[in-house]
């Protein structure tokens, strides 16, 4: 009974499973793998759900972000019954067009830059809001990035102490094995020299 209790020691450890954490080398545990996952899972979900919180409006900020989402659609909706108009009364579309021929360049181009700087600006201000939020969820995960790398770093670090052990670490054969006691590996040595 003392052999394979102490068989079971060695293999198991006092306490510890020793084939279990050295299987969990070659393949991750799953409960952790699912457990991990879970976490990668809730994250996403609450970044969701951060993009979609409503901060608290008044009623002209509501009316205005309303006010801004029409020029989108109505072009869109304008040029697709423009085609309409022309097919129905292409009389009635034709004198539109001659009056739209009449406009001069310079009002075209004041036009075009009215256009312009309206998306323009709208772009620039969804972009550098989308920039914030981006810097504040940087700023809310980047110290468990670093955490991570420095535990993928001390991971490596005991690989390479593993690989290439410190030459403390390495006891030569000489030093165990007294030459003097073993006649046949005094002649084996003699043998190899």
């Amino acid at each position: 009974m003392g052999l394979i209790e102490g068989l079971f020691a060695i293999l198991f450890g006092s306490g510890r499973n020793v084939i279990g954490e050295t299987a969990e080398v070659f393949r991750p545990n799953a409960e952790a793998q699912a457990q991990r996952y879970a976490g990668v899972q809730m994250a996403a979900l609450a970044q969701h759900g951060a993009e979609f919180a409503r901060s608290p409006e008044g009623f002209f900020d509501r009316f205005m972000n309303g006010l801004n989402r029409v020029p989108r659609p109505a072009l869109a909706l304008g040029t697709l019954g423009l085609f309409i108009a022309a097919m129905v009364d292409p009389v009635w579309f034709s004198a539109r067009m001659t009056g739209l021929a009449l406009v001069p360049d310079p009002l075209w181009w004041l036009l075009g830059a009215i256009v312009s700087f309206y998306f323009g600006a709208r772009h620039q201000a969804k972009g550098q809001s989308h920039q914030r939020d981006i810097a504040a969820l940087m700023a809310q995960t980047a110290p468990q990035v670093v955490n991570d790398v420095q535990q993928i770093e001390a991971l490596r670090v005991s690989k390479e102490i593993i690989q290439d052990p410190p030459k403390s670490a390495v006891v030569s054969l000489s030093e165990t094995i007294d030459m003097d006691e073993n006649p046949a590996l005094r002649a084996w040595q003699r043998s190899k020299t």
